[in-house]
């Protein structure tokens, strides 16, 4: 695809983070967009910077967990615009837990989110997508769908299941028009851990609050921050993916670090963990500005052990 000039584009959790700037820098463009989001005050937010740009904007305030309302964003996509190009599916959600003390709506919520609704989103698109002579399903996985941690297991489960879905379907589509893209971010500055389901006890040890190097407690709050705060910025992020899907890159890595994770994994797929420090040494002036977010989840780790 090398334009997205006179295109439509859908983005879902466009209300923040990487779909506000993937929809931001689509119609800077020129592709029209349809954004879609389950906070509306930020999805108001996201339009109201659209209007900078000569291009048609239609938003739904919607949650993706119901079917219905994927239908009804296909039907208003199709009603408004008169066909669609891209679907970026982009809204997720986090739940950090021990697994055996996660609650089953938290489970349901985190995978209903990240998969399930992928999936039907596609299903939905696909034969919208498939008329068109130019035309893409831009997934997002995660760095966390190739390597794993503790404490993040339906969010490893869902990003592997869409890793896996992606390019499956990628394979099956192989001799269509379409193009299938599955994006894999590393550390982006978002609010996915401020606005995540996030049990205050992984927190805890020995029932005393991790600290940090300054010696006061963590909060759920200050983890968040911080991670918005130290990761690449979204909208170099955005950009990233919009040119890989012009390159037609079947994994679109986003960020060093995602690409150092994925090097480790392959070089060792049991033992990247202890690869990954080594690796990070030789481009680490990038990782600089991480070292806050370094020295957290140590701080967390430190007492967890």
């Amino acid at each position: 695809m090398k334009t997205f000039q006179n295109k439509v584009s859908v983005v879902t959790g466009a209300g923040s983070g990487m779909g506000r700037y993937l929809a931001l820098n689509l119609a800077q463009e020129g592709s029209d967009v349809v954004i879609c989001d389950i906070n509306q005050k930020a999805l108001n937010e996201t339009k109201d910077l659209i209007k900078a740009y000569n291009v048609s904007c239609s938003s739904l305030n919607l949650d993706l967990r119901e079917k219905n309302n994927i239908d009804t964003l296909v039907e208003e996509t199709i009603s408004n615009h008169g066909k669609v190009d891209l679907v970026f599916n982009n809204a997720g959600v986090v739940t950090a837990s021990p697994f055996l003390e996660m609650k089953e709506s938290d489970w349901d919520w985190c995978n209903d989110l990240n998969y399930n609704s992928l999936v039907y989103c596609s299903r939905a698109f696909l034969p919208h997508l498939m008329k068109e002579k130019e035309s893409a399903l831009v997934n997002t996985s995660s760095i966390f769908g190739i390597i794993t941690t503790p404490n993040n297991t339906v969010y490893h489960a869902t990003k592997f299941a869409v890793r896996g879905f992606t390019e499956s379907l990628a394979m099956e589509l192989r001799d269509d028009p379409i193009q299938i893209n599955c994006v894999y971010p590393g550390h982006i500055g978002t609010n996915i851990v401020l606005d995540a389901r996030f049990k205050k006890e992984i927190l805890l040890t020995n029932g005393e609050y991790a600290k940090d190097s300054n010696g006061k407690p963590l909060t759920v709050e200050d983890v968040g921050s911080t991670f918005r705060e130290t990761g690449m910025n979204p909208n170099k992020a955005a950009k990233i993916i919009l040119k890989g899907v012009k390159k037609n890159k079947g994994r679109i890595f986003v960020g060093l670090d995602a690409k150092v994770m994925e090097i480790a994994q392959r070089l060792s797929p049991s033992h990247y963990i202890r690869i990954i420090p080594i690796l990070n040494l030789l481009i680490f002036p990038y990782f600089l500005k991480r070292i806050k977010m370094m020295k957290t989840f140590y701080s967390i780790f430190k007492a967890r052990r």
